[in-house]
């Protein structure tokens, strides 16, 4: 049979394995600190990659899909006329016969003059914050718009999400406005 021959360690060996042992528990925390750093960073790298990949657009190109969703397109505010605003006091559909492409994003208009005005001036006929909802921007938030909730202030376009948020966005449009222009250029950044 084995015996199991044990011996006495003296208190010098004692402590050469109580230091050994400590050093490896150190050497060992210090290696998954470097490995968790060397994570955090590569997470850091990538969050800001994609959040300056996915940067919302300048101008809102928000399309309907399916029941409930959203997604970017290309045609700004729904395809209505952002000139019929200004010239017929109304919201108009516009024509896919009469279109331009400014900041991104294509404009349509119900008539060839209209796309005439808006592309010898396109900031004047485009809506304020890219056409995100005025009232969102104010809050904080870049949302989609009903392009029958409109009102034009000091000659500028404003939309809404819809007419609850118009009200809201009304109660206070001097302070809305204020703090939309104050937090536009932040939010197409982070969004």
């Amino acid at each position: 049979m084995f015996q199991t021959v044990v011996t006495p360690r003296t208190p010098n060996q004692t402590q050469a394995v109580a230091r050994r042992t400590a050093v490896a528990r150190r050497t060992a925390v210090a290696r998954r600190t470097l490995r968790f750093s060397q994570i955090a960073a590569v997470f850091i790298t990538l969050m800001l990659a994609v959040s300056t990949a996915f940067a919302a657009p300048s101008v809102n190109t928000l399309e309907k899909k399916g029941l409930f969703g959203w997604k970017n397109g290309t045609t700004a505010i729904h395809g209505y006329d952002p000139v019929a605003y200004f010239t017929k006091g109304k919201p108009m559909k516009g024509k896919k016969a009469y279109t331009s492409t400014w900041n991104g994003a294509t404009w349509r208009f119900a008539s060839a003059e209209h796309k005439t005005l808006f592309d010898s001036a396109p900031d004047t006929y485009a809506p304020q914050f890219g056409g995100y909802c005025a009232y969102g921007v104010a809050e904080g938030a870049l949302v989609k718009i009903d392009p029958n909730s409109w009102e034009i202030v000091d000659n500028k376009l404003y939309l809404n999400f819809n007419a609850k948020f118009h009200k809201r966005w009304q109660s206070d449009r001097a302070g809305n406005i204020e703090r939309a222009n104050q937090r536009f250029n932040a939010l197409l950044s982070h969004s």
